[in-house]
């Protein structure tokens, strides 16, 4: 079944001497990797010490000729690759601008990366070749053309509206302030990360054992790791048993309920205290994923009581700021709403800061709904400019908190503000509002439904009109999504085009790419499967058998703008895409700003 199975590096997949070519195949879905993985898996890269693992590649071995190009198909592994190879492409770019032709050495490394993305034997040819599914591998030879690695003649329309191209501009945007340096540095962390390529003979093996991976038991993880050494370390500890050692981690658990959180939790409660004496281990500057557990290590061989005293302590603050709804204390009761909006705007990295901050004296109410007020504020700025890095973020808020654990005078709002809204940690307005006018909704799904809530709550009264926009089902969806007024699916709607676009199919087609994903396409509704690709007017109209209103006459203060309309058309979208976001910069701006 399995003819190999083999670890090697970025470095060797992509080897410039070998010719090797990765098809997709075409029955193979198209690139579907978001910002959200994009980040995930270059801030991984960053973060890890050398040789971060991505997980297994499944190739069928369609090579049959000794003097040909090997060929592999990829039956699992698509994703990831495409994205290294567009991640080398970023770097190509950035590096051969203004190169100086005197730089040896740099000529040096261009070559080798471009010899990376191309075959040796036809330096024309891609060395990963995608599906066509959306164009996907017409707009990866596109740029591939842009930065001057191959030639190619075809024209690709609106290809910067869709995936590849996308996750391009994210890499070169992301990347563009880093030195020549920096960004060799970063092509010799990439070609150490390291995948397990399998190669097997045929198809149907192919699927067995993708199938079988997939559904493979979960081996240990850095927290079930962490585990073993604390209690193990506990055992040897007079007056404790293992069994009451258990039982309290257990709480723990309990208290955080999933993997994700827990591991989180380890590193952020590091990272809130590693100020103090008995916490700091000298080689770690923060917890990554990568070190957690060496850090872990070290702290229970250190006191192992103590570290786990103060880790049960402060993971039952951790609970009450990701679960105040059941928290025991007055204080999270009174700031349930404002607590969860950290979590709907994905605030993750402010927990160490909140870990820290509820941890010392406690103060009144007011004061911490100001702060998390605050914190809201700058992370949907953060989140839909994506400035600073993820990877920054972590710093920020423990050099944040170093500091008011230096001066306690200093846990002020005043203080606080001020140490956010310095230009090295937050995006002007002026770009603020620049990125709010683009694909928002492409970009980043969970800002844009959060801008769209606090849009609509501000309009709301508490009793009359207040809507729980944040409310599930019973599967736990989201009873209120995201609706798209011009159908954003790639079959229009016949009568959508005549109205946006007089019958002509391929401007029709031209406009949703340009205008679809905008703000002022978009509003919420409860009832998005009845509305669907309907036309306008029946969007507009729509009631439930009780002829109760669910389309664009509910009374919501987002559609105001559209109840009383006939048609939707550009100039539409553009006057109210202007609207929302004069709204969002009166909700979102921080203080001082005009």
């Amino acid at each position: 079944m399995i003819n190999s199975a083999t670890k090697y590096s970025i470095s060797e997949v992509f080897s410039p001497d070998i010719d090797i070519k990765y098809v997709i195949p075409k029955y193979q879905r198209q690139y579907i990797w978001n910002r959200d993985n994009w980040e995930e898996l270059i801030n991984d890269i960053l973060e890890s010490e050398g040789g971060h693992f991505i997980g297994s590649l499944i190739c069928v071995n369609k090579g049959l000729d000794a003097f040909q190009v090997s060929a592999l198909e990829l039956i699992d592994g698509q994703q990831r690759l495409t994205t290294i190879s567009i991640l080398y492409a970023a770097i190509y770019k950035l590096l051969s601008v203004n190169a100086d032709s005197s730089d040896e050495d740099l000529k040096y490394e261009l070559q080798n990366l471009k010899m990376r993305l191309v075959l040796r034997s036809n330096r024309n040819e891609p060395k990963i070749s995608l599906s066509m599914e959306n164009n996907n591998f017409l707009d990866y030879k596109s740029i591939l053309k842009e930065i001057s690695i191959i030639e190619f003649n075809q024209e690709v329309a609106n290809k910067g509206n869709r995936r590849i191209y996308k996750a391009f501009r994210f890499f070169v945007a992301k990347l563009e302030n880093y030195s020549k340096q920096e960004l060799l540095n970063l092509i010799n962390a990439i070609n150490k990360v390291l995948v397990v390529k399998i190669e097997v003979n045929t198809h149907s093996d192919a699927f067995m054992l993708f199938e079988s991976l997939n559904n493979r038991g979960v081996p240990l993880s850095a927290v079930d790791l962490i585990k073993n050494k604390l209690l193990a370390e506990l055992e040897n500890i007079e007056g404790i048993t293992i069994g009451e050692a258990f039982d309290k981690w257990r709480k723990i658990i309990e208290y955080l309920p999933e993997y994700s959180i827990q591991e989180r939790f380890l590193r952020q409660f590091y990272n809130a205290f590693k100020h103090r004496k008995e916490i700091k281990v000298d080689s770690a500057v923060k917890a990554t994923r990568s070190n957690l557990i060496k850090i872990y290590e070290t702290l229970i061989e250190r006191d192992p009581k103590k570290i786990f005293n103060v880790l049960y302590d402060a993971s039952l603050i951790y609970h009450d700021l990701i679960i105040p709804e059941d928290s025991n204390r007055i204080i999270f009761e009174e700031l349930d709403k404002d607590l969860t909006d950290i979590i709907n705007v994905q605030a993750a990295p402010a927990y160490a800061f909140l870990l820290y901050l509820f941890s010392v004296d406690e103060k009144e109410v007011s004061f911490y709904k100001k702060i998390i007020n605050l914190l809201v504020k700058y992370f949907i700025r953060r989140n839909v400019t994506d400035f600073p890095n993820t990877r920054n973020l972590d710093k920020i808020f423990i050099d944040l908190i170093e500091e008011i654990a230096l001066d306690k005078e200093k846990i002020n709002y005043d203080y606080i503000s001020s140490f956010l809204n310095k230009e090295d940690k937050i995006s002007s307005l002026l770009i603020f509002r620049e990125k709010l006018d683009s694909d928002i909704y492409e970009m980043n799904i969970e800002a844009t439904r959060f801008i769209l809530s606090k849009i609509e709550e501000s309009r709301q009264t508490a009793r009359e009109t207040f809507i729980d926009f944040w409310k599930r089902d019973r599967n736990d969806k989201l009873i209120w999504t995201i609706e798209h007024i011009f159908p954003e699916g790639r079959n229009i709607p016949s009568s959508w085009v005549d109205m946006v676009a007089d019958g002509d199919r391929n401007k029709a087609v031209e406009i949703q790419e340009k205008y679809v994903h905008r703000l002022g396409n978009l509003t919420l509704t409860g009832y998005n499967q009845n509305l669907s690709n309907f036309d306008f007017k029946k969007k507009r109209d729509r009631t439930d058998r009780q002829g109760n209103p669910i389309g664009y006459k509910n009374k919501l203060f987002l559609n105001e703008f559209l109840k009383n309309k006939d048609k939707w058309t550009i100039e539409d979208i553009v006057e109210r895409n202007k609207k929302l976001i004069d709204l969002t910069i009166e909700i979102f701006k921080m203080d001082n700003e005009k």
